[in-house]
């Protein structure tokens, strides 16, 4: 393509060091929505004809259909996807074909398809992730009943209901969903008609070629169009907080599931076994999770160092700004594919939750609040249920062992009211304030996370099938 200005082939070595055929391959379609939009520009530029328009697409059809086929093998020494479309294209066509690339270059070319292909992986993984937000609602309506021990530094804290603690994860979730709507808005500029970094001469309608792709409108400056890799960082910054997401869910479950813990049961499917010994089943799905979850971080760290040092606008280094993302959302299509199905089978081991309130000492908050409801100020009332938890295992007690007479010898506000209310039941019950864990309160958060699928659904039926893209996102 470049062969008038150099007086010898480009060598072997450079050829595979420079090629991108491995990871961009994938993007054919994505860049053959973007040619079949050119064509249709040029043509109304008067700069090809309607015949030569109809070859142009026809033939484009026709190297799609190839492409997927597997029919049409890319050849290396071509470099990339974009060249071996169009040399395949002009085999077809004759001349013809080689008028594909006008007013056009590979960088404006690569940034419009990049954002083609990124906005439909958005709406595929936005898709998964909405499932997985049902799945998490599904759970917590299954499990509001069941009352389980909470935590802070991995130490009992207090009770919660299961469902409460199922509607934490949710909106965490719900806040990477919101993140991807914000990656997918950044997509929803064109950067076709920008060419190598200073736009055309020729009479191109970028506004047209932006309305042929559904986009909202064409970038503003050709320059920036060129160089911009943000949309790519907005991706990789959505992925990265909901792999940490991924990876503190999974690190809960296992723990939860551990003998030591015996919260939470998982499903024989989603675990395995040991090749020695006979008695295990171990997490190792979500062992992968969490492992899987640096990888995508190394993904953004990766196009963050890439993009720190190099001037505009378009240099070569941004080809590899594709090897991280093909492999992020291979891993993000991964975990939610195997994450939903896993949730869903998520039980609770009522007996195993039980023994965490056996001695009684989760409920010291509750006491101590109950000494403020009788008007002993709150650091006085927090040293009198501490003292009381030093005394009772000095000698080897419980809160729950304590007859009324023991514990009004601690405490002498202490009376038959408090006591009747140290079960986990009346525990969750009793914390109705806004965003507690009662079950009203956590009922009140599975109806509203409801809404907020069903707004995510509509948010996706949006940008599926064939309709206009409007911009209001």
């Amino acid at each position: 393509m470049w062969k008038g200005r150099f007086s010898e082939d480009t060598a072997e070595v450079v050829l595979r060091f420079t090629q991108s055929l491995d990871m961009d391959w994938q993007l054919a379609e994505a860049d053959i929505r973007g040619s079949k939009a050119h064509v249709r520009t040029l043509a109304s530029a008067g700069l090809i004809s309607a015949e030569e328009e109809a070859a142009l697409i026809r033939g484009l059809d026709q190297v799609l259909e190839e492409v997927k086929s597997g029919k049409l093998k890319p050849q290396i020494e071509l470099e990339d996807v974009h060249m071996n479309v169009e040399a395949r294209l002009t085999e077809l066509l004759g001349d013809v074909g080689k008028k594909l690339h006008t007013g056009r270059s590979r960088n404006d070319q690569i940034a419009t398809t990049l954002r083609l292909f990124l906005r439909d992986q958005l709406i595929q993984i936005g898709s998964k992730l909405k499932a997985f937000l049902e799945a998490l609602l599904d759970r917590a309506e299954s499990h509001i009943d069941f009352v389980v021990p909470g935590y802070t530094h991995l130490r009992r804290a207090q009770p919660i209901s299961m469902g409460h603690y199922w509607m934490s994860h949710f909106w965490a979730f719900n806040r990477d969903f919101l993140r991807l709507k914000a990656a997918f808005e950044a997509l929803s500029e064109c950067p076709l008609g920008s060419a190598a970094l200073a736009g055309s001469t020729l009479p191109l309608d970028r506004k047209l070629s932006a309305k042929l792709l559904r986009f909202c409108k064409p970038t503003e400056n050709s320059i920036d169009s060129v160089a911009s890799r943000d949309y790519l960082a907005d991706f990789h910054h959505f992925a990265s907080l909901f792999a940490v997401h991924c990876s503190r869910l999974a690190e809960d479950l296992i723990i939860y599931n551990s003998d030591e813990f015996g919260i939470l049961d998982l499903p024989d499917a989603f675990c395995t076994g040991s090749s020695i010994m006979p008695q295990k089943k171990n997490p190792d799905v979500l062992e992968l999770v969490r492992g899987k979850t640096g990888q995508i971080l190394a993904g953004y760290v990766d196009l963050a160092v890439t993009l720190k040092g190099i001037p505009l606008a378009y240099d070569r280094d941004l080809q590899e700004d594709k090897r991280g993302l093909m492999r992020t959302l291979q891993t993000l299509h991964g975990m939610l594919d195997v994450l939903t199905p896993l949730i869903l089978r998520v039980e609770v081991n009522a007996k195993g939750a039980s023994k965490a309130f056996d001695d009684g000492f989760i409920f010291a908050t509750d006491v101590a609040e109950y000494l403020v409801l009788k008007g002993i100020p709150f650091r006085m009332a927090h040293e009198l249920v501490g003292k009381a938890v030093k005394w009772c295992l000095s000698k080897n007690k419980g809160f729950s062992d304590l007859s009324l007479a023991e514990w009004r010898n601690l405490i002498p506000q202490i009376d038959e009211e408090m006591i009747a209310n140290l079960n986990p039941r009346s525990s969750v019950e009793r914390r109705n304030t806004y965003g507690g864990t009662s079950f009203a309160e956590v009922r009140r958060q599975i109806k509203e996370g409801k809404k907020l699928v069903e707004d995510a659904e509509k948010f996706l039926s949006t940008w599926v099938g064939d309709v206009d893209y409007s911009c209001d996102l």
